[in-house]
């Protein structure tokens, strides 16, 4: 399993997740936070990568604790940023 999960869970996974999911347009909210992210003077880069994180935390959640991905906390996190306190938790 631990092997299953970090395959899941590398930066460049995660990233490449993000981007599909601009790409796609679904979830609305990923495409909506770049922009913001990008329009408030982030690089496009960092944005994404910060995306990323908030995605590291369902998929996680997901892969710990078999639990359903949760789009609504993704949500929460994605309109959180840049403010990442909440990784600590």
């Amino acid at each position: 399993m631990e092997n299953e999960q970090d395959s899941y869970m590398t930066e460049e996974t995660l990233i490449e997740t993000v981007e599909n999911q601009i790409a796609d347009g679904e979830p609305k909210k990923v495409k909506e936070t770049l922009m913001r992210l990008v329009m408030t003077g982030t690089p496009r880069e960092e944005a994404i990568q910060w995306m990323a994180c908030a995605l590291a935390i369902e998929v996680s959640d997901v892969m710990l604790n078999g639990a359903s991905f949760n789009e609504q906390r993704y949500n929460l996190h994605l309109d959180a940023l840049p403010n990442l306190d909440w990784m600590e938790d």
